[in-house]
């Protein structure tokens, strides 16, 4: 791995993705703002790790990105570098409901899914804007925001209507801001599929979150579980200066899932 040096915002860092992600920039010798909403022993125990791995700098911030002060106090932590190169927009929720269980989701769940998964990256964009475009006017490049989204917001499936609803609405937000933020800002979008993190285990407990990974591992063509690691690497190619002529894509990484009719 190149030593880019990137000055990055990772929300929802504190474990998973998120903190594999940072570690893909720390290794680098970026500077890393890592973001946590609850899990704050989490995020200190990876922004230590980051600096183990090679950070030149990392920082700590608490925030709910469904809140727009909060996304403004996230991005302030970066405001001493000057510039953001790579805004991750990872933070993410959910709730886990049948798909056909119409009682089993409230308006409220709807309205704080999407504040999560939906309106956070907007705001976060926004407020981070002005250091991303004085990163590309330092750099002679585009800075780059990379939105996790899910194959869910593709096919509608997932942990639930809400949750595939959100990510669908944060992947068409990717091609409008694509194109309102060019050629400046680059967006792009990863749709992961099945991610062996502890996600699920959160959301179904031990055995059903072992059941929904023996599951996917037997469907899938590659018959693999992917773990965060994997994912991480799509997401630093995108934030990074390998993929320089890359904007508003979904790029999916699913172990072959979408191929299975």
């Amino acid at each position: 791995m190149s030593k880019d040096g990137l000055c990055a915002i990772v929300t929802g860092s504190a474990s998973g993705l998120g903190a594999a992600t940072a570690g893909l920039f720390a290794k680098a010798g970026g500077r890393i703002v890592v973001n946590y909403s609850n899990s704050r022993n989490e995020a200190e125990a990876t922004a230590e790790a980051c600096r183990k791995a090679g950070a030149a700098e990392v920082v700590v911030v608490q925030g709910d990105v469904s809140r727009d002060e909060d996304c403004k106090k996230i991005v302030a932590a970066a405001a001493p570098w000057g510039r953001v190169d790579a805004l991750i927009n990872n933070a993410g929720t959910t709730k886990h409901v049948p798909h056909d269980n119409l009682d089993g989701l409230s308006a409220e769940d709807f309205q704080r899914i999407y504040a999560v998964n939906t309106i956070g990256p907007y705001q976060m964009i926004r407020a981070a804007r002005s250091l991303l475009e004085a990163s590309a006017k330092a750099s002679g490049r585009a800075a780059t925001v990379v939105n996790v989204s899910s194959v869910a917001g593709i096919s509608g499936g997932g942990s639930s209507v809400a949750y595939a609803a959100s990510k669908g609405a944060l992947n068409a937000m990717t091609l409008s801001l694509a194109r309102a933020l060019a050629p400046a800002i680059r967006v792009n979008t990863v749709c992961p599929g099945y991610i062996d993190t502890p996600w699920f285990t959160k959301g179904r407990g031990e055995a059903g979150a072992k059941q929904v990974r023996d599951a996917v591992v037997a469907k899938v063509p590659l018959k693999v579980a992917s773990t965060a690691e994997d994912i991480a690497q799509l997401v630093y190619f995108l934030a990074s200066p390998a993929s320089s002529n890359m904007t508003g894509e979904c790029v999916r990484m699913d172990a072959g899932m979408h191929l299975i009719l």
